[in-house]
């Protein structure tokens, strides 16, 4: 499954431990998430099956991930679909760590 912002949910360790229900992949998850980010992240926190799915998401892609948002409130299959694309939230918050999650909008964009 690819996300609304081209992220592979396929090798995202939270979509991962939650597909495999991995308790330990989960605390690692969440050890990793909250040095990386600096928040507070509890194993039980990893929970997420795709940001474009009906089941559970992580706090931050239910609720605050404003490309999620977007993309929602627009009815975009993902962000390539879009007018505005590449727009400046995704250039500043996705591409800069996922510049593969960009390669696959782009393919996504040509097809």
């Amino acid at each position: 499954m690819i996300a609304y912002c081209g992220l592979d949910c396929d090798r995202c360790d939270a979509f991962i431990a939650t597909a495999t229900n991995d308790d330990a992949m989960r605390a690692r998850v969440a050890e990793i998430w909250a040095r990386e980010y600096n928040v507070s992240v509890r194993p039980e926190d990893i929970n997420c099956t795709g940001c474009k799915s009906d089941g559970p998401r992580v706090h931050y892609c239910e609720s605050m991930c404003g490309i999620r948002k977007c993309a929602v409130k627009m009815n975009l299959s993902t962000c390539a679909a879009c007018a505005d694309y590449p727009c400046k939230p995704l250039e500043d918050t996705i591409f800069g760590h996922a510049p593969d999650a960009k390669a696959r909008l782009d393919a996504l964009r040509r097809a």
